[in-house]
């Protein structure tokens, strides 16, 4: 590898040359990202300080919430840095990390919205047998394989990018280090990689949504029959978990889905799934669900009392 790769730096050429806008988007991204730690962080400490930690769905989102944080944290500071410079600069070595990183966590955050996925149709279509389906040991079982997926997608993207000749040019139309822009600079025919990305990223996220449209359908479907409170209850839950799958999805299929190719349209589409999506998760978990808002009043309102006596 180290004789056919002849790039130790490559050039980030970011979302935008003009100093202006840069510092414009420093500024909006600067606030996405405080509201990004704020908003999960505040979930986090909600939920495993309140007995919501032994409910699943919130045990599974106190897990997203956190992917949310790591997923962002590895493409949002970088990006933000780089607004303020003139040369955006990362080492062959730092790039290849921050690509395993992304996908890492953004693998866990997919099996994930899977694994809570399946929590909802188990709670709304097996409601008696609820308590010993999603037991604790299962709800382990399913983050730990949530995270194992994670990994492999990870670790495959990884392999399949590390052994990859880079000859020059060494300028990377993009604002982090992501699979499609580095196969446009491999001096090498990268076709059937491409095609294997597109295996890998591409089809797991469009089997994925495909397989969480379809349970949530089939919930919809179910609860037709159910009361009227009953029904509200369920498509509150279900249209907070769908708002959050169609943000993080669509742009992601626009992407991996197509063949090895890059757009400059690519880079504002994956803002939504590095930034937006992670910002407005907890906005939409928290401020639809009922539970979730006493958890917050019960914890800051007790610390808040605590504070001032």
């Amino acid at each position: 590898m180290e004789k056919s790769n002849n790039i130790t730096i490559f050039i980030l050429l970011g979302l935008s040359h003009n100093k202006n806008i840069e510092i414009l988007c420093f500024v909006l991204f600067l606030v996405c990202y405080i509201a990004i730690w704020m908003g999960n962080v505040l979930i986090m400490v909600s939920i495993t300080c309140t007995q919501l930690i032994n409910q699943p769905m919130y045990f599974f989102l106190n897990y997203l919430s956190l992917s949310d944080l790591c997923y962002t944290s590895t493409v949002t500071p970088k990006l933000m840095t780089d607004l303020l410079v003139e040369e955006k600069t990362i080492s062959y070595n730092n790039c290849m990390g921050q690509l395993f990183t992304t996908h890492l966590f953004g693998g866990m955050e997919i099996f994930i919205l899977m694994g809570m996925a399946y929590d909802r149709y188990v709670a709304i279509c097996k409601p008696l047998h609820y308590a010993a389906i999603m037991s604790r040991r299962r709800c382990n079982t399913i983050i730990l394989a949530c995270c194992t997926g994670g990994f492999v997608h990870s670790a495959s993207q990884f392999l399949l990018t590390i052994f990859l000749p880079f000859c020059g040019p060494n300028e990377i139309d993009h604002y982090f280090c992501d699979v499609y822009p580095l196969l446009k600079l491999a001096c090498s025919n990268t076709h059937i990689i491409g095609l294997l990305v597109i295996a890998n990223s591409g089809l797991i996220a469009l089997l994925t949504f495909g397989a969480l449209m379809f349970s949530y359908f089939f919930i919809l479907y179910t609860i037709r029959g159910y009361s009227m409170q009953s029904r509200s209850k369920a498509l509150s839950t279900c249209s907070s978990h769908i708002t959050v799958v169609v943000m993080f999805f669509a742009p992601a299929l626009f992407i991996y889905i197509r063949p090895a190719t890059t757009f400059p349209e690519d880079k504002v589409f994956a803002l939504f799934y590095t930034i937006i999506a992670p910002m407005f998760n907890p906005l939409i978990y928290t401020l639809r669900h009922t539970e979730m808002k006493d958890a917050l009043r019960k914890v800051w309102c007790h610390q808040t009392l605590l504070e001032r006596k």
